[in-house]
């Protein structure tokens, strides 16, 4: 019986050196996480009338022949705007056994930007899901929603995790697995996964999140630590432990509870119940082994929480749940965790924009 769990980094690697994931340029390690793979944009980007999946029997690129609007070379960078669909053929390439699934997902500095980017695939019915034994080119949907951005070919906008079987801990592994080493502070919420709230009662202060301002200029990818924050965002302040969300607005939050991940573990975030509220948490979903961990330099961090109001105002108060965590486990320790080893973004984070902005 084939053993299940989510591949690590040595894995990835064999897969790379056997030829099960190639690209139009070598892959290189440094796209290699603890548990997934960095993607990169290919030289040109399809400008599309309409979002679309290729189905049953048919593959992408019949579907951009329906489709295609005019083309845009990547190569130099080019603007990608707001309210707008593109699609960019990745460099890489699958070729899957077929006992093994794939799953993507937004960078973590991407869907801070409220920045929409999807996985599809030849004869896909499912965004940011790929089949098991899938073979061929993978695309990247992109659709820019607060802001207009620079993207330049080899840029990584998305990852992908490889699974073997099932690997998701249901919930009397998780319980089992936080009574053994504690995954989150405080009480474990657990319930088709772990429960994360949201944080309106900082410990000093009364910011409590930003909000995306609708008129704004260019970001460029390349640019890290370099916009000032106030030119594309809004704080969000509170002193009563609520606010009111608007109608299409984007808002980054930050959850109540520190989070970690243990080496042997994976985690993907999920939306929470619809009836539960007129809002959404989504975009960036993958959680490296490490996060959060304190042999990992972490000791809890919290998570960070891209929030999109709907259809009416919405009335969101301090402790209210918000998403879970879906934790999955490894088919064996990753050689790095998440974390400084690898220069890692956000371990340890609070309340924190994407790395394009300057902080302090």
């Amino acid at each position: 019986m084939t053993e299940s769990g989510v591949l690590s980094d040595s894995a990835i690697r064999a897969m790379v050196a056997a030829g099960d994931i190639a690209g139009d340029l070598a892959i290189a390690d440094s796209q290699i996480q603890p548990a997934s793979l960095d993607l990169r944009l290919g030289p040109c980007a399809f400008r599309v009338r309409a979002s679309f999946l290729a189905g049953k029997g048919r593959r992408v690129e019949d579907r951009l022949a329906e489709f295609e609007m005019h083309r845009i070379d990547l190569r130099q960078g080019a603007v990608l705007e707001k309210g707008c669909v593109y699609v960019v053929p990745l460099m890489e390439r699958l070729s899957l056994p077929a006992s093994m699934s794939g799953a993507s997902s937004a960078k973590s500095s991407i869907g801070r930007l409220d920045l929409l980017t999807r996985v599809i695939t030849d004869h896909g019915h499912e965004f940011d899901r790929i089949q098991p034994g899938y073979r061929g080119r993978l695309y990247a949907e992109i659709c820019p929603q607060s802001f207009s951005v620079i993207a330049q070919a080899g840029q990584m906008l998305n990852q992908i995790i490889f699974r073997s079987g099932q690997s998701f801990l249901d919930d009397s592994a998780l319980r089992a697995l936080h009574a053994k080493t504690p995954i989150v502070s405080g009480d474990a919420m657990i319930s088709g996964g772990l429960g994360f709230s949201v944080d309106l009662r900082p410990e000093t202060g009364t910011l409590v999140g930003y909000r995306a301002k609708p008129h704004t200029g260019v970001i460029d990818l390349a640019r890290l630590g370099y916009y000032d924050p106030a030119d594309f965002w809004e704080e969000v302040h509170t002193d009563s432990g609520w606010i009111i969300l608007d109608p299409g607005a984007f808002y980054i939050l930050v959850s109540r509870e520190s989070i970690a991940i243990p080496p042997d573990c994976a985690a993907e975030m999920a939306p929470y119940l619809a009836m539960a509220g007129e809002f959404r948490v989504h975009y960036a979903g993958f959680f490296d082994p490490g996060f959060g961990w304190a042999e990992a330099g972490g000791a809890g961090s919290r998570g960070v929480l891209e929030v999109r109001c709907h259809e009416a105002p919405f009335v969101l108060e301090h402790g209210q749940v918000v998403g879970r965590l879906v934790y999955e486990r490894m088919l064996s320790r990753p050689e790095r965790l998440y974390g400084s080893a690898i220069a890692s973004s956000y371990q340890g984070q609070g309340l924190k924009l994407s790395k394009h902005f300057r902080t302090g």
